[in-house]
């Protein structure tokens, strides 16, 4: 006769799951309003928010002809996104895209670190990491055609033709390869954390928690968007020098 060894359930604190909010009929198909919307709505409205504030800083600072402090920060902000893109693209380059990586650094930076405020992070979502993707790698073939032209097509075809399914499936890994690994280290963090709340005692969560957010949602939060920032540029700029 078996010994029935007893399961023991993970606590219900240990959530890391994306949650179906408010069903949707959509073209005779339900949909749902998820966890990944709702944070996502949130740090869009912060960004917005602090696009405001920081553009009225800058008025200010103009009008009265000395820097603020949120001024300043901006200003370092911005200098070191121009000497990074710069530092990678070239000046003549960088300037075509510097706006889309300022936009995709800060957006991925806040989705990121909004574990720190609560919030599920939304890039713990493969739909939105790999929607980031897709942008980017539409971003890579619009560079290019434009500096390649025909030859953007002829060179899937090298150095023979029996090279084009490889150099095909090279080139739409891009973006399955971009979105896995910022999804993946992002929900990785996710999970731990959500595991060490829901199943360690009370007194383990005093202090302790404060090392793993700053390495999983700060540290690693900050990594992973340089990562993919750098990534989107370099892929950038090797298709005009392909």
């Amino acid at each position: 006769m078996g010994i029935n060894t007893p399961i023991v359930p993970v606590s219900m604190d240990a959530d890391f799951y994306i949650h179906e909010l408010y069903p949707i009929n959509f073209f005779g198909h339900t949909v749902y309003i998820t966890t990944t919307h709702v944070c996502t709505v949130i740090i869009m409205l912060v960004i917005m928010a602090f696009t405001l504030v920081a553009r009225g800083s800058v008025n200010k600072s103009i009008k009265q002809g000395r820097m603020t402090v949120l001024a300043t920060i901006c200003e370092m902000g911005v200098s070191m996104l121009i000497s990074f893109v710069e530092g990678v693209m070239g000046k003549q380059m960088a300037k075509k895209f510097i706006t889309y990586i300022g936009a995709l650094f800060l957006y991925i930076f806040v989705c990121n670190t909004s574990g720190l405020f609560g919030l599920r992070p939304p890039t713990a979502d493969f739909g939105t990491t790999f929607c980031l993707a897709l942008i980017t790698f539409v971003m890579i073939q619009y560079a290019n055609i434009r500096y390649n032209k025909w030859g953007a097509f002829t060179e899937l075809f090298k150095p023979i033709f029996l090279f084009f399914p490889m150099n095909l499936v090279g080139e739409f890994s891009t973006p399955v390869s971009m979105s896995l690994r910022l999804f993946g280290n992002v929900v990785a963090g996710t999970v731990l954390l959500a595991l060490y709340y829901g199943m360690l005692p009370f007194f383990a969560k005093l202090g302790i928690p404060a090392f793993l957010h700053f390495y999983f949602d700060l540290f690693s939060g900050a990594i992973q968007t340089y990562v993919f920032c750098i990534l989107t540029v370099t892929f950038v700029k090797n298709k005009r020098s392909a």
